[in-house]
């Protein structure tokens, strides 16, 4: 929420200066109108000629482009605070030279990379060729269709820690699943078990005191708010940390859809059921989500000298299991890493492609690609929420339906509640099971982490999920999709302030 009047300040400020500096252009250079409007039309054409030769993704940067044009000044305002701040930032200039710094530390398996070439198996590849996550064969994953049925393995391997717990979340909230959680944590750290939280600031930030982390402390815990909001400092801040993990000594790790709050399991929720998904990983692939940790630790207190002291060596432990590549999202990347799996994903099914997502704001990229699928006879089934977190959110999703529709991408309403789940499935051989959305913010701003799994026996429970909650949802039919001339016109304007949502 506060996030949301933070942008909503931005937006009323830039509107102010707008039009203020308008009218005292009319009040009091009148007969210099003319001249003063070409420059700042050259000012603006020359802002939008800058993003679009610096573009990666243009369909992304046209709400940029039309603001800028309309409203120089307003739409300067909100690039700048808003859109591409993090080349200006310290911490993220920080976590990207950790992670430079921390690349030495993921070396790839040459025989596996000489399989995957002489296989040609190319979603695997590309996540190879641009980024530095390895990709690993010798892992047991454990997929959970509901938080409820995730939270009481997490807090089981808890329980176990003999040498260090870290855990990285978007959102902590006391309740039930985290004070069980906690008191877990108090009883290992006071035996000297290394306990780390890190927790995004604006995440949290209506559940926690701003002395949270001193309380933390006061147990042995260490803890990090990610981000942390200060007023007139940060302020700006659009990149929050929105990855979801938990690594116990190295041997075992958890990720997916749910953060430590009692509605991901389906206790106290408002929206009905709530649809979410947990994954868990014992094998080599847990380092990927390690080095991950750590960087973004160290980019805040810079503590480890050597972090291969938390590695653990599987050896033959685990047998080899199909593929599984652990990865991060950042704004840093110069690859959008988060959209582009997707796609790679959706342009390789040649069978059916089945999508779990909260929310559905993408670009023309994405659309063309399911659309294109669509036309060659892949079965492309999209499950949203049948009762949204966030009705504006909502209305900005169903603005993509008819489009959809229309081409014969099939679109399944999740009637029992929300869905939280980030889950894409194709061919009966790979998923992504994580934490990233399909919008702007996840594909985009967000640090963000996934993992993408090929061929691996895990894949036949996930698409039971899939399939049992098809029999929740409502396929939407041809009037299901149409809407009148006035909320056709909101969605559009809704769609060119995408990237403020």
């Amino acid at each position: 929420m506060l996030n949301a009047v933070k942008r909503a300040i931005i937006v009323l400020l830039g509107i102010i200066l707008q039009f203020g500096f308008a009218i005292i252009i009319r009040l009091f250079f009148y007969e210099h109108l003319g001249i003063i409007t070409i420059f700042y039309n050259i000012v603006s054409i020359l802002i939008v000629l800058g993003l679009i030769k610096e573009s990666v993704r243009l369909s992304n940067d046209l709400p940029w482009i039309i603001l800028i044009l309309i409203f120089p000044i307003f739409g300067t305002i909100l690039l700048i605070t808003i859109g591409r701040n993090y080349s200006r930032n310290k911490l993220l200039k920080s976590i990207f030279k950790q992670e430079k710094k921390y690349d030495k530390y993921l070396n790839q398996d040459v025989g596996i990379i000489k399989e995957i070439e002489s296989k040609k198996l190319d979603n695997i590849k590309y996540l190879l060729n641009r980024t530095n996550y390895t990709v690993s064969k010798n892992n047991k994953i454990t997929y959970y269709n509901f938080g409820e049925k995730f939270y009481p393995e997490l807090l089981k391997e808890l329980k176990k820690a003999e040498k260090f717990i870290f855990m990285e979340y978007f959102i902590i909230n006391k309740g039930t699943m985290w004070n069980d959680i906690l008191d877990v944590l108090k009883d290992k750290a006071s035996k000297g078990i290394d306990v780390r939280i890190l927790y995004d600031d604006m995440g949290s930030i209506a559940m926690l005191s701003t002395k949270y982390p001193k309380e933390l402390e006061s147990y042995g815990i260490k803890c990090i708010p990610f981000n942390k909001v200060m007023p007139f400092k940060g302020i700006f801040m659009n990149n929050r940390d929105h990855r979801k993990m938990t690594i116990i000594d190295g041997k075992v790790a958890f990720s997916g859809g749910v953060n430590l709050s009692d509605e991901y399991i389906n206790i106290n929720s408002k929206l009905g059921i709530w649809k979410d998904n947990g994954i868990k990983i014992v094998g080599d692939g847990i380092w990927n989500l390690t080095v991950m940790f750590l960087t973004m630790w160290n980019a805040n207190v810079n503590t480890d000298k050597n972090i291969e002291k938390f590695k653990y060596s599987f050896n033959d432990e685990t047998k080899d299991n199909g593929y599984v590549i652990p990865y991060g999202v950042a704004p840093l990347h110069k690859d959008l890493i988060g959209e582009d799996v997707y796609i790679n994903m959706i342009n390789s099914a040649k069978n059916y492609l089945y999508i779990m997502t909260p929310y559905l704001i993408i670009d023309t990229d994405m659309i063309n690609s399911l659309i294109r699928a669509s036309k060659r006879g892949v079965d492309v089934r999209i499950i949203v929420p049948g009762i949204p977190d966030k009705k504006i959110v909502y209305t900005l999703t169903s603005s993509f339906f008819k489009i959809l529709h229309n081409n014969g991408v099939k679109i399944y309403k999740y009637e029992k509640g929300f869905v939280h789940s980030k889950v894409f499935l194709s061919d009966d051989v790979r998923s992504v099971v994580g934490t990233i959305n399909m919008d702007y913010r996840s594909l985009y701003l967000h640090f963000e982490n996934g993992i993408y799994i090929e061929n691996n026996s895990e894949i036949t429970k996930i698409k039971k999920d899939f399939v049992e909650t098809f029999d929740d949802c409502n396929v939407l039919k041809d009037n299901d999709v149409k809407v009148g001339f006035l909320k056709g016109l909101w969605q559009s304007i809704l769609r060119l302030l995408a990237p403020l949502f």
